[in-house]
């Protein structure tokens, strides 16, 4: 009898596996979706739709389509793709805030950046630039300094909130320099940038990505990048590190994918990344917006980025003073 049930265990255990098999070897057979936790316009939406727009005419044979999900500090995006079916059809176009910062900044979150997701792959990581509206009359940092300082609380910066990147960023320009630059929140960023146009708001703090057309367009001003070193193509504008050394900061981007979605489906999604990266044109797109592209990402060396990543702003985050809420 012993005998009898185990061949039988056998034979189904090698049918469903058999099943499960074929069903991945189907993969992809509908269109995939990219889920961002931003509005369209903002720097995480365009990245990803440049990447999901090479990848829809690429291996694949399916469109990747980007959905936007934005509000409640990445909380909707995030908890959408950690509940959706880990069958490789859903992604989550993530953030360093997302991923590593709002378990640091909240108390509790609806979803568990490390439980819930798969790293997939690393994009980019991402310099963020320092502008201010024209009529601002400081043309440099340490010139925007002093003017804060012979007023203190008369300049305003546009933020994606207070524990979103460019929130921090702002902050830590304000502890280090000991200004006391006021902090607007946007729960839509390109609202923030428009305000900053009009000089309802005098500085903003974007990605470069986003900052890119704004600068070339002469709409706002730059006055520093976030990285130690200048960015390629924006020689002449320095680091926040020439007037505070020590000072470099960047954000990321990166495709997580709910837990215990299949390991050959991440794999394949990774290498595509990975040659959609490689495209000729998407590389000039992404650098053009100030994206250091991180090629041969596997999921294995994104998931160790992940972890250097959320020692890293443990500092960070204890530095700036943030206490969760």
């Amino acid at each position: 009898m012993r005998t009898i049930v185990a061949a039988l265990l056998a034979a189904v255990l090698a049918c469903t596996t058999g099943v499960a098999a074929h069903a991945q070897a189907g993969w992809p057979n509908r269109p995939l979706k990219f889920v961002t936790s931003f509005a369209p316009g903002a720097s995480p939406d365009i990245v990803c739709r440049i990447v999901a727009d090479r990848l829809s005419r690429g291996n694949l044979g399916q469109q990747v389509v980007v959905e936007n999900r934005p509000g409640a500090s990445n909380v909707i995006a995030a908890q959408a793709v950690a509940r959706a079916p880990a069958d490789g059809y859903t992604y989550f176009f993530a953030t360093a805030a997302a991923m590593v910062t709002n378990s640091l900044t909240f108390k509790t979150l609806a979803y568990d950046p490390v439980k819930d997701f798969t790293p997939v792959a690393l994009i980019g990581k991402s310099t963020f630039m320092v502008l201010v509206n024209p009529n601002v009359p400081a043309k440099s940092l340490a010139e925007l300094v002093a003017l804060e300082k012979a007023k203190p609380g008369s300049l305003s910066f546009a933020s994606d909130g207070p524990r979103n990147l460019s929130g921090m960023l702002g902050a830590w320009l304000n502890r280090i320099a000991g200004m006391k630059m006021v902090q607007v929140a946007y729960a839509n960023i390109p609202q923030g940038v428009q305000d900053t146009i009009a000089n309802r708001t005098q500085i903003v703090i974007l990605s470069m990505t986003a900052a890119a057309p704004l600068v070339h367009g002469g709409q706002l001003r730059p006055l520093a990048v976030s990285t130690a070193e200048r960015v390629p193509g924006y020689d002449a504008v320095p680091p926040v590190a020439d007037t505070f050394p020590g000072f470099d900061f960047s954000g990321w981007f990166g495709i997580v994918a709910p837990a215990d979605t299949p390991r050959d489906i991440v794999g394949r999604m990774s290498r595509e990344i990975d040659a959609a990266l490689q495209n000729s044109a998407v590389h000039q797109k992404l650098a053009d917006g100030g994206l250091a592209i991180e090629h041969g990402a596997t999921p294995e060396k994104f998931g160790a980025f992940l972890d250097a990543e959320r020692s890293r702003w443990t500092r960070l985050v204890h530095d700036i003073g943030i206490e969760p809420e």
